[in-house]
């Protein structure tokens, strides 16, 4: 599949759950791990781990295999990893503390959100 393919559905799956300031990051030139990360933002513990869950049960059923989804046991900070694209699903709080936007060295304007 098709990386912007891939980014659709996971985005589709954010938004089904009302997942809040999804953001792509295109970290290719950055980074040796992954070419995209989506971040997104729950509104409690219990909606991150929802967001997760779901981000992995559709990326699934579109024929994607996840390479692993972490953080599911305490909800702050969910990463479902699929490759050539990472998603950070976090709280609110953890992610104004670990500001991966500006981590990897993006401002407002380099940021792709919906």
């Amino acid at each position: 599949m098709e990386i912007d393919q891939m980014i659709s559905v996971v985005r589709n799956a954010l938004d089904d759950l009302k997942a809040k300031e999804i953001v792509v990051l295109d970290v290719s030139g950055k980074s040796t791990v992954t070419d995209r990360m989506i971040i997104a933002s729950g509104t409690s513990k219990r909606h991150v781990m929802s967001l997760g869950q779901h981000v992995h049960e559709e990326v699934k059923h579109n024929g994607i295999l996840p390479l692993g989804i972490e953080g599911q046991d305490t909800g702050e900070w969910v990463l479902v990893d699929l490759g050539d694209v990472v998603v950070h699903i976090m709280m609110p709080d953890a992610r104004s503390f670990y500001d991966l936007e500006r981590l990897w060295g993006f401002d407002e304007d380099e940021e792709q959100t919906s």
